[in-house]
């Protein structure tokens, strides 16, 4: 029980709960176009869920692997289960294969699109681990791996592109670069001293916390634009409403000077907030005549 726990921090399991939430976004949006049995969507549920935890382990997996011997230098990381020997790194390394693997054979008993685009959504989740070695946008990199959960889900019922799943995956692209940006505030010195690329290395502080604002604010615009581009009953402004509040909450107590309320900001204000929007969404599109 105790190595369980282990894995599960080392995948901060408990940071599914950003992206899982848009994935039930888009699995509820396809049902509705659907005339789908009862046991055959709760079968289907049941493998978009495993095919979110287990791409979301293999990936975040992948990045504490690769970045064992940085995390090891930062005093801020050094507790983490590799670098802190807790997890051997070639037990960490299988970890990730398998949950590889089973990410892409579960998708083999969703659809063919599901099954054949999988070698690509897995690929572009893993392949973040090594973008802040040579680009400053890795911030948008990790955006555009979780911006794949609503579409996903659509795909796995419907087997075919949407524009509504798609809206929702740009606003997930952006609210996760923005609040990744503001993350990458705390080793902002850190990642100077080892030539690694974050915007707060290349623009500062400051500028950085700037261009996270400005970045939210399209989150927030697009968050409008679905509600008003599509037909869901008046309760998704509910959601949408909370959702904005705390994307301007967040940036209210993470200060330039003041990084001490940085995890508040980081995984509890937005966890909540895509679970609210999330329930807000789908009861909107159920309640949708």
């Amino acid at each position: 029980m105790q190595k369980f726990r282990h894995y599960l921090s080392l995948i901060k399991f408990s940071h599914t709960i950003f992206a899982l939430p848009f994935a039930l976004i888009g699995y509820a949006l396809a049902i509705k176009e659907t005339t789908l049995t009862t046991e055959f969507k709760v079968k289907l549920l049941s493998l978009v869920v495993l095919c979110m935890v287990f791409a979301r382990s293999a990936a975040m997996a992948f990045n504490r692997f690769i970045d064992r011997k940085i995390d090891a230098k930062n005093p801020r990381t050094a507790t983490r289960e590799i670098p802190a020997g807790i997890i051997a790194e070639k037990k960490a390394l299988y970890f990730v294969i398998i949950n590889g693997v089973l990410f892409i054979a579960t998708t083999f008993f969703i659809n063919p699109i599901c099954f054949y685009l999988s070698p690509i959504a897995l690929f572009t989740i893993l392949f973040y681990s090594y973008t802040k070695r040579f680009t400053s946008l890795c911030h948008f990199v990790l955006g555009i791996g979780l911006s794949l959960a609503p579409i996903g889900a659509y795909l796995a019922v419907t087997g075919e592109f949407a524009l509504l799943p798609i809206l929702f995956s740009f606003s997930i692209f952006t609210w996760v670069a923005g609040f990744d940006i503001m993350y990458a505030l705390q080793d902002e010195a850190f990642d100077k001293t080892e030539q690694l690329y974050s915007i707060p290395s290349q623009l500062g502080v400051h500028n950085a916390l700037r261009l996270s604002v400005i970045v939210h604010f399209i989150t927030a615009c697009l968050i409008l634009g679905i509600g008003l581009y599509s037909n869901f009953h008046p309760i998704y402004w509910i959601g949408a409403s909370i959702f904005n509040i705390l994307l301007v909450y967040q940036h209210l107590i993470v200060k330039p000077n003041d990084l001490s309320r940085m995890n508040l900001a980081f995984g509890t204000t937005n966890g909540v907030a895509s679970i609210v929007f999330a329930f807000f969404t789908i009861l909107s599109i159920y309640l949708t005549t």
